[in-house]
């Protein structure tokens, strides 16, 4: 019974002594939570977690192991933290062992650009021992998020250093350019840029939080051609950029199609070769898909002379230099005194164009009857420049061969009619009674367009044929006639009308009215209303196509210079007289290159200044094959500059004498002996070095010798007009027709006509000889020679010659001295132009202006001078000695004599014969003196030895007489 109660308490004493024994064994693990979070700033090391870092032990008996410091003594408590990872910057510490209580910090800076956030794992080990004596307990792994925050430390910066944008004018955007900044910092806020803001003020732009930049008005190119902003940009910590970013906005004008980069004037140095019209142009096609483009350039030069530059030396030189059979009879030539028809027509009055003669439906002009001998049986050729308007519906006559009394027939005749060319060929009536062609018609818009043209028939019959412009043209239609009725009646060539009998036609204006000896009453009729020139006509052979080719063809003109190969995508035509050039192509690039290489060349020495318009038309398709924009055409001009003007400079010797027998004789004199030819021009020449910093420094002239051609010189006498009968100038015909040359003469002299060079002009005017069959009474004769360049566009200078006539009274006495006499004096030398410190070098090296003969005439020229010099000393100390000798007589009759005694005796016929005989010496002397003046083969030497001598003898006979006549009667006087 007692055993019952005693058990209990026994298990109860043991279970205390257990458990507290069990109290002091490390039986469980640290408890932590399975996952933290954590903010660290970049300037700070000390994580702030979420939850808070606190490790629990069940082995601490009150305070769940507040103390997390190691210790022997005590279990429950932590000991440590420990942090699982690579490279892990941070470090867990216990802050309280007993309450398990840490922090985590870093271990060092931390940069948030470099690593926002770190993950790793945490575990939480306690400070006891386990009852088999193992180690510490560990707690499980927990996960620690740690994210780094930001600090603004960056400032924003721009991706660009400057921004450029191209707008075109008028026109509002949503959206010019974008500006783009970043900002180094790793957080959200710090790093994204809040705002941009433009800093220029007063700019017609605005740009928003995202950096786009947009007009507020609409742009105008006239008022600025570009905008400079500065813009910033601010970081949504409201930090500013480090530096501000440029932005240039250039404004272009509203796009338009076309082409761009060409100058409207351009400026043509004569000499200077070709000039690159559009050396930087470009097509402007406003991005649009091109696929093809066709231009046309045009060089307009209708106001130039005959529709463009050309030589314009006369009809018939240019005929001969082309080519052109001799024979050519021009029937509206320049007047002159050998062809002064044309005297009453207007002209246009000017040399840089040849001469154009003008005629207004009341002007005609009769041909002489020998100007034109045309054979109805040979082929001919008509040749004219033409410019003729819209006309009446009546005949207007260029050219008419008509009778010229009684009847009304037209032999043949060249006229427009309804803007048609017609030509009228009667045949010759022995040709037989049949129809024959007659009327030939062709129509052409050339005839009435206002516009120069070149027309050339080629007659042979029962052919003829047109060329207008250098292209051939048959006629359509042609009409057949009976060939005229034989007779004897003259014909009369009419330019500008036809001569025929009164009629009531409406054009049959009276300007020239003639009564004929028969028949009805004739008048001109059918006048032409324009503009001729050049109207020649020639039988016997008909012009071929390369001289026709050649009088048409202009000098000036454009051209394309490409290299091979480059022109191979292009399609390039070109009109004869190159003033109209195409170009057609798909290729945008090569064909700006071809427009770059088109040139303006005009090959003239001396062209004729003036504009020269230029104009260029396009076509532009796009892949629609359609005209899918318009191109505005190109509206400029060439300035061709005035050529410098050559002089040219005649020079020679300009007097001279010869005997009367050379006049006389088969070959006579040469006018010309020694003449010489120069042209020269002026250059200004720049000084070396800058000539603004020396303003003491100018411009020098220097004159330079250039060769060119003459194509007219005249030799006119001055005074009284040539008399056929007695006196002539000559030539030798041979060699001036060798040379291309023609001469034709009047009373008033000869004119050469001929485009040949200066050197051959000299040798023609050498062989120009003056011959007088009655030479014994002409004392002299005046020359007048000028020469001219195209057609008296320059001119020479007046070369006057003077020829004096030696006539002897005996030729055979006097032989000696003729032949003794110099030929030539006075020669004088036309120089061109006198430009001080600039020497001309001579051109023609071992030529001397003055010859040999010529420096014989000036020696005796100059002793003849010394001899007046001395002989008029002389005679005035002659003439005081007799007045000296005078006076002293005077004196001695004045003298009081004691004669009383004194017996003079004087014979008075001994006086008054000394007296009589000194008189007449001294007559002769003067007479001698006086021949001796005329006289001027008498050298010097001689003149002064003769001169003394016969002093020396007037002196003794002086003392002689006054001897004679002081002789004393002393027969009575006693001494």
């Amino acid at each position: 019974m007692l055993r019952a109660p005693l058990a209990p308490a026994c298990l109860l004493a043991a279970l205390l002594c257990a458990g507290i024994r069990a109290a002091r064994v490390n039986k469980h693990k640290p408890w932590i939570e399975t996952t933290y979070h954590g903010i660290v700033t970049e300037n700070d090391n000390t994580v702030l977690l979420d939850p808070p870092l606190i490790a629990l032990d069940k082995d601490a008996p009150l305070r769940f192991a507040e103390s997390f410091e190691v210790t022997v003594t005590k279990e429950g408590e932590i000991c440590g933290f420990k942090i699982h990872g690579q490279n892990v910057p941070f470090e867990a510490v216990v802050v309280d062992k007993s309450t398990g209580e840490g922090m985590i910090r870093s271990k060092e800076k931390l940069d948030c650009e470099l690593q926002k956030d770190y993950t790793f794992t945490i575990q939480a080990y306690d400070c006891g021992k386990g009852p088999d004596g193992a180690s510490a307990k560990k707690s499980h792994k927990a996960t620690v998020h740690i994210q780094v925050n930001d600090v603004n430390e960056y400032a924003p910066v721009f991706k660009e250093k400057s921004y450029k944008a191209t707008v075109i004018e008028g026109k509002r955007y949503d959206s010019i350019l974008r500006v783009e900044a970043v900002d180094a910092d790793c957080s959200p806020q710090f790093s994204q840029i809040c705002s941009y803001e433009i800093v220029t003020p007063d700019v017609p732009f605005a740009i928003d939080k995202d950096g786009y930049i947009k007009n507020t008005e609409k742009l105008n190119y006239g008022k600025e051609h570009q905008y400079k902003l500065t813009v910033t940009a601010y970081d949504c910590g409201k930090k500013r950029a480090a530096e501000d970013v440029l932005v240039k906005i250039s404004i272009k004008p509203t796009c338009k199609p076309g082409w761009q980069g060409w100058s409207k004037r351009m400026e043509y140095e004569p000499g200077t070769g070709s000039l690159a019209l559009f050396p930087n142009i470009h097509l402007e096609t406003c991005d649009e898909p091109v696929t093809s483009v066709q231009a046309t350039v045009e060089l307009e030069t209708n106001h130039i002379g005959k529709g463009c530059d050309r030589d314009t030396y006369s009809e018939k030189s240019l005929h001969r230099l082309c080519g052109a059979s001799s024979g050519t009879a021009e029937l509206l030539p320049p007047p002159s005194n050998t062809a002064n028809w044309t005297v009453g027509l207007p002209t246009d009055n000017g040399h840089d164009s040849d001469q154009v003669f003008e005629f207004n439906g009341t002007q005609a002009v009769k041909v002489p009857d020998s100007v034109v001998t045309v054979n109805m049986k040979e082929p001919f050729v008509i040749s004219v420049w033409m410019r003729h308007g819209p006309g009446s519906r009546e005949k207007e006559t260029i050219l008419c061969n008509s009778d010229k009394t009684d009847m009304n027939r037209h032999h043949y005749s060249l006229y427009v009619h309804n803007c048609r060319l017609v030509f009228l060929f009667r045949q010759d009536p022995s040709e037989g009674q049949s129809y024959k062609p007659a009327e030939f018609h062709w129509k052409l818009n050339q005839v009435c367009d206002k516009e120069w043209h070149h027309y050339v028939l080629n007659v042979e019959l029962p052919a003829v044929t047109l060329y207008a412009d250098g292209v051939s043209f048959d006629p359509f239609p042609v009409t057949e006639d009976y060939p005229l009725h034989p007779s004897r009646i003259e014909s009369q060539l009419v330019v500008g009308a036809c001569w025929q009998e009164y009629t009531e036609n409406g054009n049959d204006t009276e300007k020239a009215t003639e009564t004929p000896p028969a028949g009805g009453e004739h008048r001109m009729a059918q006048f032409f209303r324009g503009n001729l020139a050049g109207l020649m006509i020639r039988s016997g052979k008909l012009e071929n196509k390369k001289v026709i080719d050649c009088l048409y063809t202009c000098k000036e003109g454009l051209d394309l210079q490409m290299a091979e190969g480059a022109s191979k995508s292009l399609k390039i035509q070109m009109n004869p007289s190159q003033s109209v050039l195409t170009l057609e192509g798909d290729d945008i690039d090569q064909f700006e290159k071809a427009m770059q290489h088109i040139s303006y060349l005009n090959s003239r020495q001396f062209p004729t200044p003036g504009i020269r318009r230029i104009k260029i038309t396009s076509a532009v398709k796009c892949s629609s094959e359609e005209a899918c924009m318009a191109i505005p055409f190109v509206d400029g001009y060439v300035m061709v500059l005035q050529p410098e003007e050559p002089k040219i400079s005649l020079s020679g010797i300009n007097h001279f004498a010869r005997s009367a027998s050379e006049f006389e004789g088969p070959e006579g004199v040469s006018l010309f002996p020694e003449l010489r030819i120069i042209s020269t021009i002026t250059r200004e020449v720049e000084p070396e070095g800058d000539g603004d910093e020396d303003p003491t420094v100018q411009e020098s002239l220097v004159s330079e010798e250039i060769m060119h051609n003459l194509d007219t010189c005249e030799v006119t006498v001055v005074g009284e007009e040539l008399n056929q009968e007695q006196e002539t100038l000559e030539v030798d015909l041979v060699r001036l027709q060798q040379k291309g040359m023609e001469i034709s003469s009047s009373n008033l002299g000869v004119i050469i006509t001929g485009v040949d060079t200066m050197a051959s002009y000299e040798e023609v005017l050498h062989l120009i000889r003056y011959r007088n069959w009655h030479a014994t009474a002409l004392f002299d004769r005046k020359f007048r020679l000028v020469c001219s360049e195209l057609n008296g566009r320059y001119v020479s200078n007046e070369f006057k010659v003077e020829v004096n006539v030696i006539h002897t009274a005996n030729p055979v006495d006097h032989a000696s001295h003729i032949a003794a006499q110099p030929q030539f004096v006075q020669p004088v030398h036309h120089s061109f132009v006198d430009l001080s410190g600039h020497n001309l070098a001579n051109p023609h090296p071992g030529f001397s202006v003055v010859p040999s003969t010529a420096t014989v005439v000036i020696v005796v020229c100059v002793s003849f001078l010394v001899f007046m010099i001395i002989l008029g000393v002389f005679r005035i100390r002659a003439a005081h000695q007799r007045t000296m000798r005078d006076q002293d007589s005077g004196k001695e009759n004045e003298m009081d004599w004691d004669d009383s005694a004194l017996t003079i005796t004087v014979n008075p016929m001994e006086t008054y014969e000394d007296q009589h005989s000194s008189e007449e010496e001294e007559e002769e002397e003067e007479e001698e003196s006086e021949e001796g003046e005329e006289e001027d083969d008498i050298t010097s030497a001689e003149s002064e030895s003769s001169e003394e001598e016969e002093g020396e003898h007037e002196e003794d006979q002086q003392n002689v007489s006054r001897h004679q006549q002081l002789e004393w009667d002393d027969s009575t006087l006693t001494y």
